[in-house]
């Protein structure tokens, strides 16, 4: 069976409203990302057991809206705030496959926060 695979590049123009939208979504995913790694940090320099991804979910994202200080998380979907501990999984899995040999290539480095002043967006 044959399958053809086609690849489209589309360049968007957002209208300011949907800049600032997107920028809030960003810096929320980042922050969460963050959060994440630094909990599964702290776990491990303290000698706790590996932080799963559903107890992540639970502290990073549901916990974290309840509070004062995080609860501008709740005005962005949370789609996007799944979405940055799945990117954090996945860096993490990349990483001890590396460590662990089953990944091919060259050595990767273990996750890294995040930054507010990188243009990535």
């Amino acid at each position: 069976m044959w399958f053809v695979q086609l690849r489209y590049q589309f360049r968007v123009y957002p209208t300011p409203g949907q800049q600032i939208a997107l920028a809030r979504a960003f810096g929320c995913a980042r922050v969460v990302f963050n959060d994440g790694l630094r909990l599964r940090q702290t776990a491990r320099e303290q000698g706790l057991p590996y932080v799963s991804d559903a107890e992540l979910s639970r502290r990073v994202i549901t916990r974290a809206k309840t509070t004062p200080e995080r609860a501008w998380l709740g005005e962005v979907s949370a789609v996007v705030l799944q979405q940055a501990l799945a990117d954090l999984n996945a860096a993490y899995r990349t990483f001890f496959h590396s460590v662990s040999g089953r990944r091919r290539g060259r050595m990767v480095a273990p996750p890294r926060f995040r930054s507010r002043k990188s243009d990535r967006q």
